[in-house]
């Protein structure tokens, strides 16, 4: 039709032009004031209906996790009276499976278009849910215009984890031992005293007793739990880490119809797979009733406190989606800084695909400053790395500490499950293909 319009315009312009050189009739003079005025006003048509038209995107939520079906909504309002023929909206958002890219027509004047549509997420991050670009034209498809709108909003992709069974029961200190003198930031059975209130103090806090008698908000004060934290040491050093191109193919799906979730499949990068330990290993303990910390040093250096409620799981998921293998800091050296800053009988669970000797230094650190340590080896051989890992776990478990190989492909809840005080070299061939909410 576009390509028809021109030609139509062209011939009419043409021939009032070549007619009024070689004849003198008043029939060309018209043709080509025709064909201008059609140019003008088709100019003028393009811009003016562009103008006109507003773009809204709306979302649910602006959190989500990997798996999940991101819905979004866009409306579009023709805020002119000239109709519309046709609208093309563009969805340039660096989300990988962005969708939302439609083409409209027949707007009119004063007319609201909407759809919904859907995304799977398959990648951890934070993306701008833009920016949006429309585009329109003029009937005889003349002219075009477009114009950019910017993102104004931004999706938390929050990491994929897998349920877990069971893990082994870090050992350390037991509840009731001898108190640690450290003011804690959430209620435990260890109350230290009174203090004035101050804005920002939860209401649950408050010891009305106190207050009544004083006549001034008076709130409880607590010591931390002398049981024994969890600490998660994430190994970000962009050194250690291999990833290998994903030559699985893309998979389809189209179940949100019917309330289905689809499988997600982890790229064959080790930093994935150790982000996703983390995210389960986190997810576990907190609603085991364990003080949960997370320490890491990618491109920025990370301390969570330990703590032990929900809120927790959502910190550390939160901190989890945008760690990436960019730090230059060694596990050894993370490791020395932040040693001193544990409770003794605190679990250190290492996560790490590092090949190299100095972690049983940092074992042996950790051992002799009376933590417990875990290690979660990933055989960076399987991802496209540098081979060593299975030697080093049977190095580790010569020392005595628990070790749990994870090739790729391994079945991720069955790998850690099966993690005892005792453990011995997993050899066996896991399950390929893991996908956390099969």
């Amino acid at each position: 039709m576009n390509r028809q319009g021109r030609i139509l315009v062209l011939l009419l312009l043409l021939s009032g032009l070549v007619g009024s050189l070689v004849h003198d009739s008043p029939i060309y003079p018209r043709l080509l004031y025709l064909a201008v005025l059609l140019i003008v006003s088709s100019w003028l048509w393009t811009r003016l209906t562009l103008r006109a038209m507003r773009l809204t995107r709306r979302a649910r939520t602006l959190r989500a996790r990997v798996g999940d079906i991101f819905q979004e909504n866009f409306e579009i309002h023709n805020t002119g009276r000239l109709p519309c023929l046709w609208l093309e909206v563009r969805n340039e958002s660096p989300l990988r499976t962005a969708t939302g890219s439609r083409l409209l027509t027949r707007i009119g004047g004063r007319q609201r278009r909407s759809y919904t549509v859907r995304t799977w997420l398959l990648q951890r991050g934070r993306y701008p849910l833009g920016p949006t670009r429309i585009q329109t034209g003029d009937p005889f498809g003349l002219f075009r215009a477009e114009k950019r709108i910017p993102a104004t909003q931004s999706l938390t992709v929050l990491p994929a984890s897998i349920p877990l069974q069971r893990f082994m029961e870090p050992p350390g200190l037991l509840p009731g031992g001898r108190i640690t003198r450290r003011k804690a930031l959430d209620v435990t059975p260890h109350a230290a005293g009174v203090r004035e209130y101050i804005p920002g103090d939860p209401m649950k806090r408050i010891h009305w007793p106190t207050t009544a008698r004083r006549g001034r908000l008076m709130v409880k004060e607590f010591e931390q739990d002398p049981q024994a934290e969890v600490w998660l040491i994430l190994d970000a050093q962009a050194r250690v880490h291999a990833a290998r191109p994903d030559e699985s193919p893309p998979t389809l799906w189209d179940g949100w119809f019917f309330g289905t979730r689809p499988r997600v499949h982890l790229p064959p990068s080790t930093m994935e797979y150790a982000v996703t330990i983390a995210a389960s290993l986190a997810q576990y303990f907190v609603r085991q009733k364990r003080a949960v910390g997370l320490i890491t040093a990618g491109r920025v250096h990370t301390v969570l406190p330990a703590e032990r409620s929900e809120r927790q799981i959502g910190k550390i998921l939160e901190t989890l989606a945008f760690v990436q293998a960019e730090g230059d800091l060694p596990l050894s050296s993370l490791i020395a800084a932040q040693a001193g800053q544990l409770p003794q009988g605190s679990s250190a669970i290492l996560i790490t695909p590092s090949t190299q000797s100095d972690l049983l230094v940092t074992v042996d650190e950790l051992q002799r400053r009376q933590l417990r340590p875990v290690v979660i080896l990933l055989d960076a051989s399987t991802f496209g790395g540098t081979r060593g890992s299975e030697a080093l776990a049977t190095s580790l478990q010569n020392y005595g500490v628990p070790v749990c190989l994870i090739p790729f492909g391994a079945d991720l809840a069955q790998a850690l499950s099966s993690l005892t005080d005792d453990s011995h070299l997993r050899r066996k061939q896991y399950v390929p293909n893991f996908h956390p909410y099969a």
